[in-house]
């Protein structure tokens, strides 16, 4: 325990004479700017430990997300939007992604529909890689893989069961499906799809549908049920009805 009745003036070689305090014996209390310094180095430490870590666990997310290769550095920010039509449609996916939580608790889904090469899917992807940020957990994937998927649980050798198939289709904070309508649109594959959005639709989780096709085909690709609850608790369809960016010479995803 200090003795604090006894001091005496020592020198720091960095910061110059202090008042040095006897701990015990022949223990005194070393200069208290270098301290204070040491201190701050082992704070920065920590907090550059934390940083590290944080930036692991956030590769982890984006790698097991889903999403695409191509569009893992698509972020909000890198969207150029030059008419007041693609203006909109920024506007519309950042407030999305920066409004999640409130997406969250209404379970407000989004439907991306227009031409290809229009920026759907790299808007897609900047909200996905924004929520991410935030410790939301995403699943992109496209219709005929999430149709795949489950049906390949149906195998007597698969490793994955119906049920947690269509589970990892529910959970997800957010689920991104790209390519809507490429499926076959079969009965079946609109029941696969119609049970893992309607269980989306049960827990108020938000899914986030693209398509190259208009708004009447999704309707009709998906079905009048599966339809009705993406238009619930706010549901909008955002059209994108410019021109393909695609092998301009300068691309803008």
């Amino acid at each position: 325990m200090m003795r604090s009745d006894q001091t005496r003036t020592d020198t720091c070689e960095a910061h110059g004479p202090f008042v040095a305090h006897n701990r015990i014996g022949n223990l005194w209390t070393r200069c208290p700017a270098c301290g204070a310094e040491d201190e701050a180095r082992r704070v920065a430490a920590r907090q550059a430990e934390a940083l590290a870590r944080d930036a692991v666990l956030l590769e982890q997310r984006i790698r097991t997300s889903g999403i695409p290769e191509r569009f893992k550095d698509r972020t909000l920010g890198t969207f150029t939007a030059g008419s007041e039509a693609q203006k909109r449609a920024l506007a519309f996916a950042t407030e999305y992604a920066e409004g999640f939580d409130s997406v969250l608790e209404s379970g407000r889904s989004a439907l991306f529909v227009g031409r290809v090469g229009t920026g759907k899917t790299h808007l897609a992807a900047g909200i996905a890689l924004h929520i991410i940020g935030k410790n939301h957990t995403v699943l992109f994937t496209t219709a005929l893989r999430a149709v795949r998927r489950v049906k390949d649980t149906w195998r007597r050798d698969s490793d994955e069961t119906e049920a947690e198939a269509v589970a990892a289709l529910v959970s997800a904070s957010l689920l991104v499906i790209d390519e809507i309508g490429v499926q076959f649109g079969s009965d079946t594959e609109k029941m696969i799809l119609f049970d893992a959005l309607n269980g989306r639709y049960e827990r108020r989780l938000p899914t986030l549908l693209l398509s190259n096709l208009g708004v009447e085909d999704v309707k009709t690709c998906l079905g009048e049920r599966v339809f009705d609850r993406l238009r619930e608790d706010g549901g909008q369809a955002i059209v994108f009805d410019w021109e393909s960016h695609r092998g301009q010479k300068s691309p803008k995803p």
